[in-house]
């Protein structure tokens, strides 16, 4: 057993890991996202409903795909959001396998509501950048998430 002024043969620091490093900034965002949001929405939930909002009705399968939620993972969220009375499924009329998804007057009503609270966690996870650090942070997180395809 190795003591703790010895150094393994391969050294390793998490610490200095990206994927340890994001995960510690995604939970400090989702801690200051759940105390902001007064309305239980989780981070899931409210892209969710902000995408929708953005662009308007779309396929299950495209909703999932830019919120970047697994197949599995959609449809929960979009179960939920339904019973909660803020979106409607129906079945696309040309290709009856397509679910389609859609705001209800609840739902915009309630991203309208919440936008303000969402761009304020945003304000405050990024509470200790600069504005060019701000501004290098996206571009740097923009061109690790490009699809290189």
């Amino acid at each position: 057993m190795m003591n703790s002024s010895e150094q393994p043969e391969h050294h390793y620091d998490l610490d200095t890991q990206i994927g340890f490093r994001l995960r510690l900034a995604m939970q400090r965002h989702a801690e200051i996202f759940f105390n902001v949001m007064e309305t239980g929405l989780t981070q899931a939930q409210y892209a969710t409903l902000a995408r929708l909002y953005l662009v308007g009705s779309c396929s299950q399968n495209q909703l999932g795909r830019s919120v970047a939620l697994d197949s599995a993972s959609i449809v929960g969220v979009v179960n939920r959001l339904k019973a909660s009375g803020l979106l409607t499924r129906t079945r696309d009329e040309v290709d009856r396998r397509r679910m389609i998804i859609s705001l209800t007057d609840e739902g915009r009503a309630l991203v309208e509501r919440v936008i303000p609270l969402a761009k304020q966690a945003n304000e405050a996870t990024l509470a200790k950048l600069d504005t060019a650090e701000r501004m290098m942070l996206v571009h740097l997180l923009n061109k690790l998430t490009a699809d290189d395809s």
